[in-house]
């Protein structure tokens, strides 16, 4: 995975989807900062996470973002996404591999290095680390400090990602410690002051 030091964001949907997000998305996109698209609905039905699946995907398509499905590695193959993202309580990453191939598939491994070093070996993509903030997407249950990250680079190439209340004011510290990409939601979907497109413009 070729590292692109202006596209640090790894973008996460917001847990709807209204009518002004596709536009939205598009605007986003737009500015070349955003790698990855992560799919993260929870509380849709399949055949509609397929429906909005796929206007993503051609979004991303068109602005070179790679699109990733949260938790499912069937849905990610049935949209024919670039890859899909795993927690640790979702399918293991050799049946995943079985699904989709050689397409990207990231782990996230909270604040532990161990299952980092397990996720290596079985060939992941990327490791997403977190929370490092407190976030308003997700309840935190496990806080990670700059330290992993830069542990982590130590021993391995393979890229990172931090998660957890990702904002303007927190986010050059991480990237300053080796995090190669941010996932980042709430600051841009959820954000009171800005608009998505100004909230990430704030990300330089």
């Amino acid at each position: 995975m070729k590292l692109n030091k202006k596209k640090f964001i790894y973008l996460i949907s917001p847990n709807k989807i209204p009518y002004s997000f596709y536009n939205n998305l598009k605007l986003v996109l737009k500015t070349g900062k955003i790698s990855f698209f992560q799919l993260r609905l929870k509380s849709y039905s399949q055949k509609k996470k397929i429906i909005i699946g796929k206007k993503i995907k051609n979004i991303c398509k068109k602005n070179k973002v790679k699109f990733i499905i949260n938790d499912n590695p069937l849905l990610a193959k049935k949209l024919d996404a670039d890859g899909c993202h795993l927690g640790q309580k979702d399918m293991n990453i050799n049946m995943a591999k079985k699904i989709l191939g050689k397409k990207i598939i990231g782990v996230t491994c909270h604040n532990s290095i161990n299952l980092a070093k397990k996720a290596i070996k079985a060939k992941a993509d990327y490791i997403a680390f977190g929370a490092f903030n407190q976030s308003k997407t997700k309840k935190t249950k496990h806080v990670a400090s700059v330290k992993i990250l830069n542990k982590f680079k130590r021993f391995t190439k393979t890229p990172t990602v931090a998660i957890g209340g990702i904002n303007a004011d927190n986010y050059k510290n991480l990237l300053l410690n080796n995090a190669n990409f941010l996932a980042i939601s709430g600051y841009i979907w959820k954000n009171k002051k800005y608009k998505p497109l100004q909230a990430i413009e704030r990300l330089k």
